[in-house]
């Protein structure tokens, strides 16, 4: 009890001061803070004391503090000392360990991906491998967390796996030393037919802008017929300003301004601007987003829309324009926190107006054309803020049928791969690849003896519909109806699984290709079957109307 009147003394008197004498915030009541400060302390002080169960002093203040940020923005966050290394792992993409994915399939720890290059890769690890032992440790059924925390290591350090390999039956025994992975912003670039390039960029971490000069300036080499650039910012959830700045400025010219931003403490409003020289600012270029693309894809996006140098093709990005910066905090613990709202050259802000107006997926929901601002491109095309970048030419999201997710869910995609790897030295090239129709049809033998349950939409709607009818005394009036519908609407699996053969169909050959050429054969075989990518390539081959696109 002395020690927790000790600490509070201590909170409410040093840590009210440290406020009180520190605060630069402008318009600070710093009575007000002294005195909630107190509270607070006294309420902790009351508890500890007098609450029933002992308390965990840790728990219950990591509790305060992330109801207190939660509050506030989604973006501002406390990162604890344990929590660092992740910290650093989003900021650089790397880490120590084998290079492999791993995950839950039926219950088993199973490697669903190996990075090429890598450990794993190096001791022959291939995905569907199951972990039954990682050194002394015997690996449990679902244990995911804790195995990834046991494969991860300092580099150089050995790890010994016992595999059971499902695809012949065998039990390894394999010897690894870890390295530090370095997943790679640009995980893939290269040509989708023969004039037209293609440069995904995963995620805005260290060198994102070099990466990316680097992949343009080697296809440009050693593609001379080179006539258009697709960039890839789908799904990219950003990272480093200073990047975005760099990732930009491979398209536009030096001495542009990319963004500014803009916050409370006016010291630290700060404009960067295009530094070096440009790869090339003139090849026709589409860039593509969608609901996840998020802060710094979004200045990208928006810095090649502002200045009109190529097309933007997808969805309406994610709308996040916010500033984080990680500040020290004590026993080497960090907060990252909001300060500022960045701005693009146009003028406009990409933040979405209200935080709460978002879809399920975080991305921003409808904003009134009321709220939103009119800015202007160079060229005088009119755009809008209101959260996100609308896209120049846009693209829906295609969904998958109920069938295709209960495929991917239940694993049997996953595993009729691996049974197809193991009996099928090689196959084409990826960018060729396809199952043929007999294949497919063993495909479909293959599931006949498995359980794949799922229930489409319609029927959701019938089933609604009748607990409705029955609610409100109309069922027997309407029985005969609903029993002729259940008897239509009712599906029949096996044929559902030619009905929508062509999803199914490009699932297979995208993780069957992944068996055998890795990461580059799953981007391969997507070029043929993405509907933004094919929409990017038509746009890029009609010079008139990707001019037209860019013109007011």
């Amino acid at each position: 009890m002395k020690k927790t009147l000790a600490i509070a003394g201590v909170l409410s008197s040093g840590l009210a001061l440290t406020l009180l004498f520190n605060s630069n915030a402008p318009g600070s009541d710093l009575f007000e803070i002294s005195k909630n400060i107190d509270i607070f302390t006294s309420v902790y002080k009351e508890l500890n004391t007098y609450y029933v169960d002992d308390l965990d002093p840790n728990r219950i203040m990591r509790t305060g503090i992330d109801a207190m940020l939660e509050s506030l923005d989604p973006y501002t966050n406390y990162i604890s000392e344990a929590e660092l290394e992740g910290y650093k792992f989003q900021i650089t993409g790397n880490y120590g360990g084998i290079g492999a994915t791993i995950r839950p399939v039926d219950g088993k720890v199973t490697v669903v991906d190996v990075f090429e290059g890598f450990p794993a890769f190096k001791a022959g690890l291939q995905p569907g491998d199951e972990l039954k032992k990682i050194d002394d440790h015997t690996v449990l059924e679902n244990d995911e967390s804790s195995i990834s925390e046991l494969l991860r290591g300092s580099p150089g350090t050995p790890v010994a796996l016992t595999v059971f390999r499902a695809g012949t039956g065998e039990t390894l025994q394999l010897e690894l030393t870890r390295e530090e992975i370095n997943q790679g912003n640009v995980p893939y670039f290269g040509m989708v037919d023969d004039h037209t390039g293609y440069i995904m960029l995963t995620q805005f971490t260290e060198d994102a802008g070099r990466n990316v000069a680097d992949a343009l300036k080697k296809l440009q080499e050693d593609h001379p017929d080179l006539s258009g650039v697709i960039l890839d910012l789908r799904g990219n959830p950003g990272g480093l300003l200073r990047e975005a700045v760099n990732v930009s400025n491979v398209f536009i010219p030096k001495g542009l301004e990319v963004v500014s931003t803009r916050g409370r403490v006016e010291e630290w409003d700060k404009s960067f601007v295009s530094i070096n020289n440009p790869v090339d600012t003139e090849i026709p270029l589409v860039v593509l987003t969608s609901r996840s693309s998020a802060s710094a894809s979004e200045i990208v996006a928006g810095v090649i829309q502002d200045y009109d140098r190529g097309v933007i093709l997808g969805q309406k990005t994610f709308g996040k324009g916010l500033v984080q910066t990680t500040r020290d905090v004590s026993y080497k613990t960090k907060l990252k926190l909001t300060t500022a709202k960045y701005y693009i050259p146009s003028g406009r802000c990409i933040q979405a107006i209200d935080y709460a107006n978002r879809n399920e997926d975080g991305s921003v929901g409808k904003i009134p054309d009321s709220l939103k601002v009119a800015f202007s491109t160079r060229a005088g095309r009119t755009v809008y803020d209101g959260g996100g970048i609308d896209p120049d030419v846009a693209v829906g999201e295609e969904n998958y049928r109920d069938i295709t997710i209960s495929l991917l869910q239940g694993n049997h995609i996953f595993h009729y791969a691996t049974q197809y790897f193991y009996s099928h030295p090689n196959i084409s090239p990826a960018n060729s690849f396809s199952l043929t129709d007999e294949e497919y049809d063993g495909f479909v033998r293959f599931m006949s003896g498995r359980t794949y349950e799922y229930t489409t939409e319609t029927e959701e709607l019938l089933a609604a519909f009748e607990e409705s009818a029955r609610e409100d005394a109309y069922y027997d009036a309407v029985k005969n109806e609903i029993d002729g519908l259940h008897a239509k609407v009712t599906h029949d699996k096996q044929n559902d699984l030619y009905k929508f053969k062509d999803e199914i169909l490009f699932e297979l050959n995208r993780e069957i290709a992944g068996r055998y050429y890795n990461y580059n054969g799953r981007v391969e075989v997507s070029f043929r079957y993405d509907p933004d990518i094919q929409e990017a390539i038509r746009t890029l081959k009609n010079p008139e109307a990707y001019t037209k696109l860019l013109s007011k």
